[in-house]
């Protein structure tokens, strides 16, 4: 069964006791991972995404979600958000800083994948991609960074990888590399461009496949899943990244993994779905350079 990394009284420098955190995509997945991790802190979680009724192939709906982390000590707040509506996402922004008295940290973690090249990618997936994605991360973003302004600690983070521009990277799925590495440009720019403002803008990806409904359903099923990490590991390391101190923290393309072992957690092995199984890399990382 999984265990929570040692609370940040004991392993980083600080906690999200009290903070909001307001987290795309959070129904399910790593973007769920980090609600609970976050709520385990004392965290408030604003739940913002699209699943309101249980579907066959995906579990977990904003109410279950919010549930758990209610039962992890935090408080939460479901909110039905379509990503793609600007309106939406303002609403949505407005609704969880007056519940929680404002908003300390962005967590996009929404996200649509379609791996194929470029004759077989349908222009409605392109579409979807870069409407949940990039247009969403850069939406959610804009929307975000008045409430941000007002946080003492304020923090953005991109689940996004970091930008390597080898040609092996884009030919199998360039419709989908674009999608991806468009939020880590908006993590390179808006970096630098809100540092004045004392907003962290940093990235996350993980070293592994991680054991989601997506990579069950869309990419290697139950076989890939077995050879995986737990969405936990994402979690965590997203909580270790949001409790730094932001002026001090931004800029960054972090590893889920190396955060963690930065953190001074050296046991990654309750991670991994099959404990002493291989694990595959995930995309747009070289397992070469791996530490």
């Amino acid at each position: 069964m999984f265990q929570p990394i040692p609370q940040s009284g004991e392993v980083g420098v600080g906690t999200l006791q009290g903070r909001t955190l307001f987290i795309t995509g959070a129904s399910r997945g790593i973007g769920k991972a980090i609600a609970v991790a976050a709520a385990r802190q004392g965290a408030n979680v604003a739940i913002a995404a699209k699943t309101v009724e249980p579907h066959a192939k995906l579990p977990g709906t904003i109410f279950s979600a919010a549930e758990e982390v209610e039962a992890a000590g935090g408080k939460a707040l479901a909110l039905q958000v379509d990503v793609r509506s600007e309106e939406q996402i303002a609403r949505a922004m407005a609704e969880a800083a007056e519940r929680f008295g404002g908003i300390d940290a962005l967590v996009n973690n929404a996200s649509a994948i379609f791996l194929a090249g470029t004759v077989e990618t349908p222009m409605k997936r392109f579409d979807l991609m870069h409407q949940v994605n990039v247009r969403a991360t850069y939406a959610c973003t804009q929307a975000a960074i008045p409430y941000l302004a007002r946080s003492g600690n304020p923090h953005i983070l991109n689940l996004s990888p970091p930008l390597d521009l080898s040609p092996r990277w884009f030919a199998s799925h360039v419709a989908y590399t674009m999608s991806k590495y468009g939020m880590s440009l908006c993590v390179l720019g808006m970096a630098e461009e809100l540092r004045p403002q004392g907003i962290a803008v940093n990235a996350l990806w993980p070293r592994t496949t991680i054991a989601t409904a997506a990579v069950v359903n869309l990419l290697g099923g139950e076989e890939m899943a077995a050879h995986s990490r737990k969405p936990e590991i994402v979690g965590d390391a997203a909580v270790a990244i949001l409790a730094r101190e932001a002026r001090a923290c931004t800029g960054n393309f972090f590893i889920d993994d190396e955060v963690l072992r930065a953190e001074g957690v050296t046991d990654l092995d309750r991670y991994a779905v099959t404990p002493g199984a291989e694990l595959y890399p995930d995309l747009f990382l070289d397992p070469e350079k791996a530490p």
